[in-house]
């Protein structure tokens, strides 16, 4: 009778163990428009009790909301990361039009963005740009209930767009094309120029010029590392929400070399039906980034998730696909199979009831050990 007691222990003590085991999800969350203090804790602790350790929040420019919005996510048991966009900037009194990025045609992302008309890039390699984004950084950094700063679009814009987005724009890429290529600006040219003796405007194809592809690179990695230095000096995390890869397409369509960052996590928004893959990619592209930054820092695989699956097949605009319910749990698991730290929901928002429970179930297995 004792042996059979204390095995029903074990067992009972192995299933609470098992229970227990969770990976690190986080979540891309905007607001908080018109919410109420209590209607946020309402949903942060929603967040919390269904699996979410941590929120990047965009909420704009000013320190008060971040204040505010890190408070509440404190109080309901969160990690809090201020999301706010690097290198796209629309208008504002502290930014001159002269600092934004130019194409290869030599229009200006502010006057005739590539794309969209939100898609006004600034020019990386402006110290004003720097100044602006240490500034803006720095106050959010000061905030005691901000865990760390979060950067999107630190990158150029895409000099050839992710191939499921082709049709939504009534595009072919199959090169790199001037109106979308970046940056051209005198500075970019002049300095480029004195780095390597060539005068980029005058080759008959700057897509086939290494060095120039490297110099862009550079820019981006440089500003990085400089706002990365001054959020630790903080006390404060900075991570990114960078594209997949780096290598595979990070680097080819946006210019991130991302394995070059000194920032304290990764975030690859790895939106397989951007790119017409199914959740296996996801996968492959974990793998490469875990070995591209030699597991010296955290993986957190970004998921898409579809909003309405019943109505994915007839949905034209990708930006309305993603992980349907049944392809969730696969993405999660070839994700942390191969070396993913943990996930990022893109986003809560639009998971439904459906992929609820399937992530319920999925996000306390083991990943540690893949099966033969």
């Amino acid at each position: 009778m004792k042996k059979l007691i204390s095995l029903l222990a074990m067992v009972l003590m192995l299933a609470c163990t098992r229970n227990e085991y969770k990976i690190p999800v986080y979540a891309w969350v905007s607001g908080p428009g018109k919410a109420s203090d209590s209607e946020l804790f309402e949903k942060f602790s929603d967040f919390k009790k269904k699996g979410i350790d941590g929120l990047m929040y965009s909420g704009g420019h000013k320190s008060e909301t971040y204040k505010r919005i890190g408070k509440i996510a404190k109080e309901a048991g969160l990690e809090f990361h201020a999301w706010i966009p690097t290198l796209i900037q629309g208008e504002n009194p502290k930014l001159k039009k002269e600092w934004y990025a130019i194409n290869g045609l030599g229009e200006s992302a502010y006057d005739k963005p590539a794309y969209n008309n939100h898609y006004k890039f600034l020019c990386p390699n402006h110290e004003e740009v720097y100044d602006f984004l240490a500034d803006l950084y720095g106050k959010v950094a000061d905030i005691p209930d901000v865990d760390g700063i979060h950067l999107d679009f630190i990158r150029f814009p895409d000099v050839i767009l992710a191939r499921g987005l082709w049709d939504k724009y009534g595009l072919v890429m199959d090169r790199e094309y001037p109106q979308f290529d970046y940056c051209y600006c005198d500075k970019c040219v002049s300095d480029f120029k004195d780095l390597t003796g060539i005068d980029i405007k005058s080759v008959e194809d700057p897509s086939q010029v290494e060095e120039w592809k490297q110099f862009r690179y550079d820019l981006i990695t440089n500003l990085v590392n400089r706002l990365t230095e001054m959020v630790h000096s903080k006390g404060k995390d900075i991570n990114a929400a960078v594209f997949p890869g780096p290598n595979s397409v990070a680097k080819k369509i946006v210019r991130q070399e991302w394995d070059k960052w000194n920032i304290d996590a990764f975030y690859p928004m790895n939106y397989n039906d951007f790119y017409l893959e199914g959740p296996s990619w996801i996968g492959e592209v974990c793998k490469e980034g875990v070995t591209a930054i030699e597991n010296r820092k955290p993986l957190y695989s970004g998921l898409f998730i579809c909003p309405n699956p019943k109505k994915k097949a007839g949905e034209p605009d990708p930006e309305n696909h993603g992980l349907l319910p049944e392809e969730l749990e696969e993405a999660i698991r070839v994700s942390m199979e191969n070396g993913a730290t943990g996930i990022c929901l893109f986003t809560p928002r639009r998971m439904t009831d459906a992929h609820w429970k399937v992530f319920e179930k999925v996000i306390h297995n083991d990943y540690s050990e893949k099966p033969e």
